[in-house]
Parts: structure tokens; sequence; C-alpha cells
């Protein structure tokens, strides 16, 4: 922060987890951020018992009226975080706020003696690469004001737009003025400020969430919408209703630009399932998935070997709490199951035959937890091996971190020759690498992969990664949580843009198009 600077952040939520050391925790964090002299001013969000001169603040959706304040009178009321929208994970579908929701709980919180408001976001973004935490989508904050390609998000950039242009009007009143309030009806209340050159500004409340109220205000009547404030900047006329949005909606479209429809210009390498006798790290156990990739891949491999005296069939149970598990046997891919928080089973008929059995499991993790008490000691991965009524659990286990196409770097110029590529076959296999070219479209509009017509896997563009894509997990309205994954333009060359993806499931690359983004006004408003 250029005026000022940050320790700790919502710590809080997860102090009483500590018992008395979360509360001497913040004291010693608390010390150690003033004893720097940096000469800034220090925050703890959502600390409300921050340690003098530390200021708490709030973060959340509804500041005005859930914050307590200053813990002292010395410190100024601070919103670090007004939450636009909320973070966003496969299966769910965005969390849309209004414009008129955002505008009245910021007007509420500087009417209450506000002094700053930071929005979070005001501007969306992507997680490129591997950066989202567990189960996020690639896209970040994307019903911000200005969304992931920096576009505008009509009516909620103008409306907030003309509520801080009325929120300045009352600026005089508002730094060296007095501050009363008065009650104009049962859930109706004024906050009024006045400076000392006679300047007044007035903030008018209708808490009522279900009817308009008229009210009278210094001998002057007002009508309300429900759930709504007006800002006076003279304590006379109204600059601004929350309620009311004056701004046209507008809508952003899609263009296709390039379809990647041609059978020839795609190649693909399949994935090499390990067994046992090639992996190098081996145990006597079946190993943690986070801490043995310690976040250089989303995928572990665990593989065993077994001697089984006949031709038989046979059920495989696995449970894992990772994120998603495939099961191969002898080579054939024999299922796939997800889950998310807590524990989860794969369990499928199988064929073992007379001699050596190769049972190999890919354990998948979408992000590692980024939040909650005791992170060092979370555990991810599959936690037991059923066939029949042999567990596995203590066999001696090989692993292999990461897939081959990720160590070797297949999606980069320098690693792209160290496999053989084939061409394409159209048999939409599992764990199987595609790669093709394609010409950057003119223009000046953002860019998006259209991946509908995949399953779940990870994309590169000349290199770099952006993001993972998990097309195939459905929201409980049976669509994708994310279907477009953004481009940037700087990401891309004239001609011959290097396209690589790994999917895990049945995908199909010549769905995939390459679109414009663009904006345009709403017709029906």
């Amino acid at each position: 922060m250029a005026s000022g600077g940050k320790i700790e952040n919502e710590y809080q939520r997860i102090e009483s987890a500590f018992n008395g050391k979360g509360s001497r925790y913040v004291q010693w964090a608390a010390g150690l951020a003033v004893g720097l002299q940096t000469g800034v001013p220090w925050i703890m969000c959502s600390q409300q018992d921050a340690p003098d001169p530390v200021i708490n603040t709030c973060n959340g959706f509804e500041c005005g009226v859930k914050f307590e304040g200053p813990n002292s009178p010395n410190k100024p009321s601070l919103w670090t975080e007004n939450w636009t929208s909320f973070v966003q994970r496969y299966g769910e579908e965005p969390f849309i706020r209004s414009a008129a929701d955002i505008a009245f709980h910021v007007a509420l919180f500087v009417a209450k003696n506000g002094t700053y408001v930071n929005y979070y976001m005001y501007h969306g973004g992507t997680n490129f690469g591997r950066t989202a935490a567990a189960n996020v989508i690639t896209s970040y904050y994307d019903q911000a004001p200005l969304d992931e390609y920096g576009l505008i998000r009509q009516p909620l950039w103008g409306h907030l737009k003309e509520l801080h242009a009325a929120i300045k009007l009352c600026k005089v009143p508002l730094l060296a003025g007095s501050y009363e309030t008065s009650s104009l009806g049962h859930l109706q209340i004024a906050y009024v400020f006045k400076g000392k050159s006679g300047k007044c500004a007035a903030f008018l409340v209708n808490n009522d969430n279900t009817s308009n109220a008229r009210v009278r205000f210094q001998n002057i009547s007002f009508e309300l919408p429900s759930m709504s404030i007006s800002i006076l900047p003279d304590c006379k006329n109204v600059a601004f209703n929350t309620a009311k949005v004056s701004t046209q909606y507008n809508t952003r479209s899609r263009t296709v630009k390039y379809k990647f429809d041609s059978m020839e210009r795609w190649e693909e390498f399949n994935e090499p399932i390990p067994i046992f006798s090639n992996t190098l790290l081996k145990a006597n156990a079946l190993l943690d998935h986070m801490s043995t990739t310690k976040d250089t891949s989303d995928y572990l491999w665990y593989t065993v070997s077994f001697q089984h005296e006949s031709d038989a069939e046979a059920e495989l149970s696995v449970v894992s709490n990772a994120h998603v598990v495939h099961a191969f046997v002898n080579g054939a891919y024999k299922g796939y199951a997800h889950g998310g928080k807590h524990n989860f089973a794969l369990e499928n008929p199988i064929e073992l035959k007379n001699g050596t059995n190769h049972i190999t499991l890919l354990s998948v993790m979408v992000g590692f937890p980024n939040s909650g008490a005791y992170l060092e000691r979370k555990t991810a991965g599959i936690r037991s091996v059923r066939i029949q009524n042999r567990y596995l659990n203590n066999y001696q286990w090989g692993y292999q971190i990461g897939l081959l196409g990720e160590n070797l770097s297949i999606f980069t110029d320098n690693g792209r020759n160290k496999v053989e590529w084939s061409r394409f076959q159209g048999r939409h296999s599992r764990l199987i690498w595609y790669k093709t070219v394609f010409d950057a479209p003119g223009g000046n509009d953002p860019l998006a992969l259209n991946l509908g017509s995949m399953g779940k896997g990870e994309v590169w563009v000349n290199g770099k990664s952006i993001g993972r894509y998990w097309v195939s997990i459905h929201t409980p309205q049976q669509r994708p949580s994310q279907t477009w994954y953004n481009i940037p333009r700087s990401f891309l060359k004239p001609e011959e843009n290097q396209l690589v993806l790994v999917e895990e499931e049945y995908g199909d690359p010549l769905g995939i198009t390459l679109d414009s983004v663009s904006i345009t006004k709403d017709a029906k408003y």
C-alpha cells in the first residue's frame, strides 16, 4: 500500500482455533509491524481487537451494517474490501451483486462516518497458470465494475461513478463538519453533516426492504424508494438515490474469429501410464499428495504391482480426499470420480489377470487450500485402496510427480520435440495432449478461447498457461461455471501461435473456437 501497510488479513475468523495463542500472535504481529518504524499507518483487516496504533478495518459486503467501527477514537473507519462479487468455484454460478445494493452499502458506510472504501475487486482478473486456489475457477471476480477483460460492466460502473460524484459534492461538510442523526420514521433515518460555513449534507436512509417511504426532512417532503439512500449535498436537493439506476445496461458478446475444426491441423500425444517398476520414488504407504508434489504439479501418480493366481473379476475401491482420481488397471482406464472438501470414493468393477497386475491411480488437485486454521496440517490424496477384501494401503507404492508432458514442458518451444506427436485420430482418449497453431486475429478487442467442447485440463498459448479448465462439471443450472478463457493479446504473435492442451476426459478439440469479446448497449433498457 502506498499510504499504509497491512499486517494480517481476516485472522480473527480463525483466531479461536489457537485458543490463547491466537491473541498473543495478534499482539506479536502488531508489534513486529510497528517496530519496523516505516512511518506509515498499519492496518489489520477484520480484526476488531487490533492493538494500538494498528487500525482495525472491515472486509465484507455490508460494512455499513456489520462493522462495529474503530476500536479507538483516534482511528478512522476504513472499509478495506468491499466485495463486489465473490470467489466462484467449479460447480457454482457467479455471485452477482446489483448496482443498487453496492451503492446502498457504500453510501451507508460514508453516512456513518466511514472515511475510506476500497472495492475488492473493482477490476476482475484471471488466475493464469495454476495460481487459483482449491476448486476456484480461472476467471476471478469477473462480475466487477471492470470485468476480467477490462471492459466496463454496466450499469454497475456508471451507477458507482454517479454515487461517488454525489459523495464528492458533500466533501466540505463531510470532512470538516459536525455530525448528527435524526429519526425520520420507524425504518428511516437521516445522517446529517453540518460545516462551520453553513454548508450542509444529508444522507436520508430507508431501511424498509419492501416499501417506499415518504419522509419530511427540514420541512421538505422526500420520497425514498425501498432499501435506498438519497444523498443531499445541500440538505435540500437530491443529487443521487442508490435505488434509482439510470445508467444504460450493456451486454458482453462474443464473435467467433477462428475455428479449430480442421483435423489436419491438430496433433496428439498420449500421456504414458506409469507402472511401479518405472517409478523412482517408492514408499510402503500412501503418501500425502500436497507434501509430495510441493505444489509443482496438480498431478500425483500412485502405482502398485501385485500377484494374482487366476483371471478374475473384482471390485476396486479407492477413497480420496483430493479433488479427482482416475484409475487404470493393467494400462486400461477403469474409472473416474471427483469430490470436494471431504472424502469421496471410486468403486468400479475390474478384471484381474493371472500373474502380475498393475494398479495405477492418478490423484488430481485443482488448486491447494488457501485459508483456514492449521493449513500446515491439511492433507490430501488417496487414503485407501481395496480390491475385494484385500487392502493395499501398506503395500510398496511407486510415485511419479506430475505428468510426463509437464515434466518435459512439451507445451514450450524447447520441450515440444521431446516426445513423438502423432496425427489427430479423433478418438477423444483420456489423458491426452493436443497441439495446433493459429494466427492472431486482427483488431484490438480482447480474445477468449471457447472450451465448451472440452472436459477438464489445462491450456498453454506460446508456452504460457492461461489456466485450468473444468467444463464438464456443471452448476445446478446445468451449465459450466466457465466456458471462455482469457488470452491476453500480449501472449500472442501475429502468426504461428502454439496452442497446447492436456485433456483428462473425453474433450473434443475440434469444437474449440477463438472468440473476440466486446460490449454492446442493451436495447431493452
